[in-house]
Parts: C-alpha cells; structure tokens; sequence
C-alpha cells in the first residue's frame, strides 16, 4: 500500500508539474517527423511510379490515362501491387461517379466536420497553447495536401487515437473535452435556418426565386455604410419578436464596430461606420439585447448548488455557438480599445448574463479571464470599473466548474501580485480594494481555495527560506510584492476564519488550518533583517497579524517583536536634530538612510511602536488573565523608561517618553480592573466555558485600554485627515505651479519669437527693403 501511494502522489505531481511540457513536446516531435514521413512516402512513390513507367530507353513515359491514383479497374492486380499507388478510398461515390480518393475531404462537408473540429481561422484574438492530438496521416483520414491547411481533429482520428491511445484519449476527454477555438470571423449562415422573424414567414418559394438577387445584394452589403435606420429596424425585431435574423446582423455590425479603424484583406468587414452617433447605437443594442435573445431562445437553468447551466446538447446551440463566440470574441476586442469608464462598466455588464454560455468554449474563457482580471487589477482602472470587472469574476466563479474556478483564482492572485509593485499615495487605495474584494473568491469553494492559499503560502515559506540560507536573495522577500502577498492571505483568512461565518456556515471553515504556517512565514519574515532602515516593513506586517488575530481570535505573541525595536540602537541614543517631513508609514516598508538616528524618525517609530501595542492588548483587555499577561511587558517598558533618563547615555526623548508613560499607566488600570472582577468569580481555572465567558456582555470601550485606544483611533484619524487634505492641496499647487510654468515657457517662447520678428523688420527697413517692410506689418 505504501508503494501504491508514493505512486499515486508520484503521479499527481508529475501530472501537475512536468505532463503538460511533455505533451508539448511529444507534439512537436510527432509534428516534425509526421512531415518527414509525408515527405519520404512522397518521395519513394514518386521513385516507384517512375520505376514502373520506365521504358527500354529508360526513359519515364506514363500512360496519358493512368497515373498514380487512378481507378483498380484501369489497371490489372499485378500491375497494381507493383505501383507505389495510394489506398483507394472505398467512400462513397462522388458526383461525376468516381470514387473520392481517401481523406479528400469536400468543402461543402464543412458543417459536419463544425462539431468535431474547433479550427478558428482567421481569429484576432490569442488564445492558450494550442492542443491538437498528432497522428498520423492515414489515422487522421485526410490526404497531404490538407495536413497543413487543416489542424483539427476529425472523427476518424478521435476513433483511431482512442485505439491506439486509449490512457491520452481518456486524459484529453477528461481535462480538454472539447478543445474549442473560437472564430471571430466565422460564418453565421446556420442561424438563419433557426430564425422565426418577420423575414422567416414567407415561403421556401419565394426565397428561391429571388435567391440571385439575395446573392448580389449580400455582395453589395460587402461594403455597406450602417445606418440609425438599420439599426433602428434590428432594435425594433430583437425587441418584439426576439429575431435570430435580426440577432446575427447585430452581431456582425458589432464584430465591425469592434474592428474600427482595422483593415484585413482576407476578411474584410461587411459593414463601414462612419457616423459615431450609429457607433454609439450598434454598441448598445448589442450589448442591451443579444444577451435576452440567446436567454430567450436557450434559457440558463440554475442547478440547486447554485450552478448556472444551459442545455448544450441540443442542435439550436451547436448552431449558436459560432454567434455566442463570435460575440464574446467581439466584446474582449472592443474592451481593449476602451478608455471611458461608463463604456467600460457597460460593456463589462453585459459579459455577466453571457457566461454560461461561455462555459463550454474554455479557450475563449481563459481569455476572457485575462482580460477582466487586467480590468479589475490595473492601477490606471477607477473604482467603479474594478468593482464591475470584480462583479463579473464573482459571478464567473459562482457559475462555474472547479476547472474554472481554479483558474480565475490564479489569474486574480497573480494580477493582485504583479500590480502591487508600487505603492504609493496614489495607488494604496486600489490596491487595498484588489485585495479586500478577492478574499471574497476564496470562501466560495473553501476546498479548493485551500489547495491554491496553501500553494502560495508554501511557495512565500520556500522564498523565506531561500532568503535565511543566501543572504544575497533578501530583495525576494523585501519588496512590497512580498508585504501585500502575506497581508492579501491574512484578508482572505480574517474573512472567512471568525466565529460568525463558521457559526452561519454551521461548520469550521476550512482555512483555518492556514492559519498556523501564515503567521510563522510572517514572524519569519519580519524578523529575517532586525536593522532601523526596515522597521516599516515590520510594522507593516504586525498590522496584518493583528487583523488575523482580532478576526479569528487567535493569539499571536506579538509585544516581544514591538520591544526588540525598543531594544534597539535607534531608539535607546539620543537623536538628531532634523528638519526632514515626518515618514509615512503607511506608504513605506524601508526608510530612507537619511533618516536614521533623526528625531523626525524616532518620534515617527515610537508613534507606531505605542499604537501597536495598545491595539494588541486591546485585543485581550477583558482576558480573565490580563494582570498576568501583561506584566512581562510593563516591567519591560519601565525599564526602558529608566535607562531613558539616564543624563549620559539616555534617549532624551521627552514625546516618546510620555507616550510610553501613559501607555503603562493604561496597562496597570486594566490590569487592576480585571483583578477587582476576577475576585467576584466562583468558578476554577478548569472550567473553560466560563473562563472563556468572563466578561463577554461586557463592551471593550468600559475597559480603561479599549477607552484609551477609542480616544487614540478618533485622534489619529483626524490626523490623518488633515494630513491628507494638506497632501492633497499640495499637490494640486505643485500641478499649478507646473501648469503656470508651462505656460511661461510657451508665453517666453511668444515674446521670442515677436522680438525676433521686430528685429527683423527693422534690420530690412534699414537696409530699404521696404517689400519684407510692408508685409510683415511694418506700417504697425
């Protein structure tokens, strides 16, 4: 048994880690030598052919009517089994009654060969590695001449693959069941045979008698202008009699809008724009409408998990599919081209009803997902088009398969990841609302959310560990990729960890088990470079392990990593005097060397160092054994206190000093007043339900450290409300002062040119150039 595991989990990872190369590997070599087979079977038929038609000068001299691949009835059996001829197809006849030979397939057989192969030809969009099986040529069932035109699997090779492979045919059916590119440009001829519009009612007659007509003006409609009266007449059919008709000229009118201003010879659109008030309508009907036509004619059905789905199996969606793709292809093009805001948001609205019937084209989804997650984690997006592009991954991840889900968790951690680079006054916001929102995914399938935190955790804990062995490496860690990765888990484990979401779910969450690694990757972290310069980077992250430790109730010894900054030589010397602007540390995780050993910095450090010590025993105030819990650190904190005062070697810090002061008079209040309620009590120290009871009624803020730490939020609130309008107007003089300097420069640049004008005209009245005189205004 135990060999049979290792094999298993032997498998799994390499299934996880190395299968997908492999495979893409083994397809190109499969590719390559599928050519040079071709090749050499082409060559040695050739050499046999001319062998067999050699005459007695030795010369080649082929039958007018026999050639390699004609009739076995033209020719006798010996004479067959000695020319190097192709294998008869055995098929049917053709329309002049000869036998096809094999694999050449008709055009006209295009639309049966639409459900087995996914070939998208012409397609603007990128999508994922391409993942065609690789057989041979007499497996796959076509000839040489359409191996490089066609790359998509027919059903001869599905057959052939499943016999010659059935353990990769059972892995492509269970991961990539249906392998579906997508054609922007494909042909959505097939939806009018589903159409019941006005244009449906009349007879199958008259459409033939005016078929030539049809013809030329579908040719004419090549380069047609659209108009508001077209789209006016689509508007009007979608509404009423919800057209497919109607739905398809929509769709192609959209698909051209999407492509303004591109122009492709091979596939040249069918319609011109010109008026942008005719762009503005074909963008709205489409994006208002086709979504309630395809619910209309393929209604999404809930399932009672609360998965969305939609009958896949029936021919009116096989027929719709190439306009669902067509449309949703359109959609991700006009997205990249967009830059308002309320075009964006619509146009990402209209995506959310259309996800079901996207589910079934996972390559198109993959870039679907790209695509809406660069919405929602680019710095340059406002907050209205993050929250709508989050709108859309949430009800993506809802509806959806575990596959799926999978991968818009990756994609929203990896676009959170490589957008957190630079955090500044400018981009702290999003950032903290990338990561407030994504936490939201990660309880919607815990199990799976699970797999992909423990992953992340596991690969932060391995760049740790490189970091201690190397010293070299710190830069991996020390970056503020690396702060906003720990603090995101701790979000998503603050959210979905508390007491009141396991008490709704009825169950324990199974993220909690995260907890435990989370918290040492972190502790490690901080305490990997001790120095002054990264004390940011420290209080940064002591803040997220508060925030996990208030939300989950789980106690995190915190207070030694705020007294070894304490302890440490930045802060036990006297500092210099300096007229630097205060650090902000909510917008740094390294301070500049010009402030170290500055009192700007001391002070600046010792602020942080008191909140967030009062913010950690907060968390514990009405804690039966506060007295004994916070004894260690208020000896600590007197101590310091004493050496501070010292004349010769003291710290002299007169704010810092007071500040701690008033912090140790809070701790021993609370501590007494937990000593005057703990001797109320009648219950032992091993009754744990009343233990955990004592004080619960009783509200943090009637407790002398929760009234401290109110009275200190609504300061440093205020504080840092005034700061920012200060930062804010600052800024804007600093953009007015450049707009004014700009302008002077431009204004310069005008009294310049004016002098040298004058110049001029003077230097031609001297000389009796009287005609440059004249022209240039000298009569002024």
């Amino acid at each position: 048994m135990g060999a049979s595991k290792k094999n298993a989990k032997a498998t799994k990872k390499f299934e996880q880690k190395h299968l997908s190369g492999v495979l893409e590997r083994r397809k190109a070599v499969a590719k390559i030598k599928q050519k040079q087979q071709i090749k050499e079977k082409k060559q040695a038929k050739r050499a046999k052919d001319d062998e067999f038609f050699k005459g007695a000068d030795g010369t080649v001299k082929r039958p007018a009517n026999k050639k390699p691949g004609t009739q076995g009835t033209e020719m006798s059996v010996d004479d067959f089994f000695k020319g190097g001829f192709e294998i008869l197809d055995k098929g049917a006849p053709t329309e002049n009654g000869k036998t096809a030979a094999l694999g050449k397939r008709k055009r006209g057989e295009a639309n049966a060969r639409e459900e087995t192969s996914d070939q998208s030809d012409g397609s603007d969009v990128d999508v994922s590695d391409n993942e065609e099986d690789v057989v041979t040529d007499s497996e796959a069932g076509f000839s040489d001449e359409e191996d490089e035109e066609d790359l998509g699997m027919s059903k001869n090779a599905m057959a052939a693959l499943a016999e010659k492979d059935p353990e990769f045919y059972k892995f492509l059916k269970e991961n990539d069941p249906e392998a579906l590119d997508f054609d922007e440009n494909a042909s959505l001829d097939e939806v009018d045979e589903l159409s019941g519009s006005d244009e449906e009612d009349e007879q199958p007659k008259k459409k033939q008698k005016k078929g030539k007509k049809a013809q030329e003006e579908e040719v004419d409609d090549s380069a047609h202008e659209l108009t508001k009266a077209m789209v006016a007449k689509w508007e009007k059919a979608l509404n009423e009699t919800k057209s497919l008709k109607a739905a398809k000229q929509t769709v192609i009118a959209f698909r051209c809008a999407a492509h303004l201003n591109e122009e492709d010879e091979e596939n040249p659109q069918r319609y011109s724009i010109k008026n942008p008030e005719v762009f503005h309508n074909i963008l709205m009907v489409a994006l208002k409408l086709i979504p309630e036509v395809l619910n209309h004619h393929l209604p999404v059905k809930e399932s009672a998990a609360g998965r969305a789905y939609v009958q896949t199996e029936t021919k009116k969606f096989k027929t719709l599919s190439n306009l669902i793709k067509s449309f949703a292809a359109s959609i991700i093009r006009l997205l990249g081209t967009l830059s308002d805001d309320a075009t964006v948001k619509l146009t990402l609205n209209a995506l959310q009803p259309l996800l079901p019937y996207l589910l079934s084209f996972r390559k198109l989804l993959k870039v679907l997902i790209k695509t809406i997650v660069a919405f929602w984690s680019q710095p340059a997006s406002s907050d209205s088009t993050k929250i709508t592009a989050f709108l859309v991954i949430r009800r993506l991840t809802v509806v959806s398969d575990k596959g799926v889900r999978e991968a818009v968790l990756k994609a929203a951690y990896r676009g959170l990841f490589d957008n957190s680079k630079h955090t500044n006054h400018n981009t702290i916001q999003g950032i903290n609302l990338m990561k407030n929102s994504a936490a939201e995914l990660w309880g919607l399938d815990q199990s799976l959310g699970y797999t992909t935190a423990f992953t992340s955790i596991r690969q932060l804990a391995i760049h740790l560990r490189n970091s201690i062995i190397n010293n070299k490496q710190v830069h991996n860690v020390y970056n503020w990729q690396f702060v906003h990765a720990l603090d995101f888990w701790s979000c998503v484990l603050s959210e979905h960890c508390s007491p009141l979401k396991e008490a709704e779910a009825g169950k324990e969450s199974q993220l909690k088990l995260l907890i435990y690694p989370l918290v040492q990757v972190t502790l490690g972290v901080l305490r990997l470079i001790p120095t002054a310069i990264y004390f940011p980077l420290r209080f940064q992250l002591i803040r997220s392990l508060l925030r996990l430790s208030r939300a989950t109730d789980t106690y995190i010894p915190l207070a030694s990593c705020l007294l070894e900054v304490l302890s440490s030589a930045e802060m036990k010397k006297a500092p210099k005097q300096s007229t630097l602007k205060p650090l902000d540390f909510a917008v740094a995780y390294k301070a500049p060397k010009s402030y170290l050993r500055t009192r700007v910095y001391q002070d600046g450090v010792g602020e942080q160092v008191v909140e967030l010590l009062s913010e950690f025993f907060v968390l514990w105030a009405k804690s039966i054994a506060f007295p004994e819990f916070s004894l260690p650190v208020v000896i600590s904190l007197k101590r310091w206190l004493k050496e501070a005062r010292k004349r010769s070697t003291g710290n002299k810090n007169g704010k810092l000093g007071g500040s701690l002061v008033l912090l140790v008079q809070k701790l021993e209040a609370n501590a007494k007043f937990i000593e005057e309620r703990r001797a109320k009590v009648e219950f032992a120290p091993k009754d744990r339900a009343q233990v955990e009871g004592f004080l619960k009624d009783l509200e943090v803020e009637r407790t002398p450290v929760g009234a401290f730490v109110v009275g200190q939020r609504k300061l440093r609130e205020e504080r840092r409300r005034v700061v920012e309008e200060a930062r804010k107007a600052e800024e804007g003089k600093r953009r007015e002062e450049e707009r004014e300097a700009l302008g002077g420069v431009m204004m310069g640049g005008v009294r310049r040119r004016r002098r040298m004008r004058w110049m001029l005209m003077r230097r031609s009245r001297w000389f009796g150039d009287w005609d440059f005189w004249y022209e240039s205004g000298g009569d002024t």
